[in-house]
This record gives C-alpha cells, sequence and structure tokens, in this order.
C-alpha cells in the first residue's frame, strides 16, 4: 500500500495528481498546516522539516514532491518520464527543475499575502516585485506539453502553472498550458480528492498597489 501524508491545495497535490495518472492505490491521509499534527514525532519522523508531502512507498518513506515524482515514474510509470539519451531528455529535465524556480517566487507570494497575516509584518515592494518575477518567469512556459508528451515534467511545471493564477493573468501560451492540465482526468480527480480550501480561500491575490 502506497500511503500519502497531504495538505490541500499544498504541493503534496502533484503527488496525488502522479498517483491518479499512475491509477496507483493510495491511502490519502489529509493533514493541516493549522494544528500540531505536522510537528509531531511522527511526522517528523517522515519529514524533518515537518512539511507534506509524506509518501511511504517500496518500504521506504520519501518527502520530496520532486524526487517523489522522479521515482514514482522510473520504478512504477516509465511512459511519464523521458529516458537518458533519448530526445526530449534536456526539456524534460528543465521542465522539472524550472517549477521549483516558479516554486520559489509562489512561496514568498504565499508568505506575504495569506501566513503573514498583518499589513506591518508584510513588505508590498517585494510583494509586487514577485509578481513581476513570476509573470516573467512564467513566459517561458507553453503552450504544448514540455517534452512534447505529457510526463512529469508537466505533473512539476503544470501545479506551478496552475498555482500562478492566484497571483499573476498568466501570459498567453501559459494560459493555453494551463487548460491542457485542466483539461487532464487525471488532474480533476486529484482536484476532488485534495479536499477543502486550507490555503487558498481566494481566487486572486493581487499586488498593492504602489
Amino acid at each position: 500500500m502506497i500511503r500519502l501524508w497531504h495538505v490541500a491545495q499544498s504541493r503534496s497535490l502533484r503527488v496525488v495528481w502522479m498517483l491518479e495518472e499512475m491509477g496507483a492505490q493510495y491511502d490519502l491521509i489529509a493533514c493541516s498546516f493549522f494544528d500540531r499534527s505536522l510537528r509531531g514525532a511522527d511526522h517528523l519522523a517522515r519529514s524533518p522539516a515537518g512539511r507534506v508531502p509524506a509518501l511511504e512507498v517500496d518500504g521506504q518513506v520519501m518527502c520530496e514532491s520532486g524526487a517523489i515524482l522522479l521515482y514514482l515514474a522510473e520504478c512504477r510509470a516509465p511512459h511519464l518520464r523521458v529516458p537518458e539519451g533519448a530526445a526530449g531528455r534536456a526539456a524534460f529535465l528543465q521542465g522539472v527543475h524550472y517549477a521549483e524556480t516558479l516554486g520559489a517566487h509562489l512561496a514568498n507570494l504565499t508568505q506575504h499575502h495569506i501566513v503573514l497575516r498583518e499589513d506591518a509584518m508584510r513588505s508590498p515592494t517585494v510583494m509586487r516585485l514577485e509578481a513581476m518575477r513570476l509573470e516573467n518567469a512564467l513566459r517561458a512556459i507553453g503552450p504544448g506539453w514540455v517534452a512534447g508528451e505529457f510526463s512529469v515534467a508537466d505533473i512539476a511545471l503544470g501545479y506551478s502553472v496552475w498555482m500562478a493564477r492566484r497571483f499573476v493573468v498568466l501570459p498567453a501560451d501559459a494560459a493555453v498550458y494551463a487548460d491542457l492540465v485542466h483539461a487532464r482526468p487525471a488532474f480533476q480527480r486529484a482536484l476532488v480528492k485534495d479536499g477543502p480550501a486550507q490555503i487558498y480561500t481566494r481566487d486572486f491575490y493581487p499586488p498593492p498597489q504602489g
């Protein structure tokens, strides 16, 4: 049995999506950022930083979503990876890791708009800069699948583009790409399993006016 510790709307949604693409049987364990469950000794043994995802698979536990995607593709879903030496391998690797570039901007914007609840804690300048940087980074995305055919690079990147709509208006090609993501049946199933919103309670969080 595969077991996944998950918080709605977080990066663990990437793993839910992956498992749905695989048609895997798994146990989804819903967690929250707003209680102490992720700081308990049991969870810290799974994820030392007290984060999600945490995945128990093949007698081991993994807690980095990018590594989880690559491992599952390598061991259980080879059709969702581009093998070494194959055409599209460079684009595949670029897509997997470019998702982390987008993720850094998303994390900073989430911190400022949502986690820092008091206006005095926030930096309007950082919020505007991060939104601008995110929008610029999104200009490299789309309109088609990263390596020509759908792969785990698109799960990694697609989640980041999907979340970016909370903070910026997507450039035209990125918007086409987001529509491709949304149309995948496995992504739709993952959204259903994701659960009630815990992080983003609004559709859009605009940068403060300068």
